[in-house]
């Protein structure tokens, strides 16, 4: 039971932090900084 309810607390405060990532914009700035360092990666940029 107990362990059960700290899965779901780290689960819903896990979807509270992606939102509000969301909302701030930081979805762009992760996929701008993981594009840049895939082409590096494969010797394009």
């Amino acid at each position: 039971m107990r362990r059960t309810l700290f899965a779901g607390a780290l689960a819903v405060s896990g979807i509270i932090f992606i939102v509000a990532g969301a909302m701030r914009g930081e979805m762009a700035t992760v996929f701008m900084k993981a594009t840049k360092i895939c082409l590096e990666c494969i010797g394009i940029g």
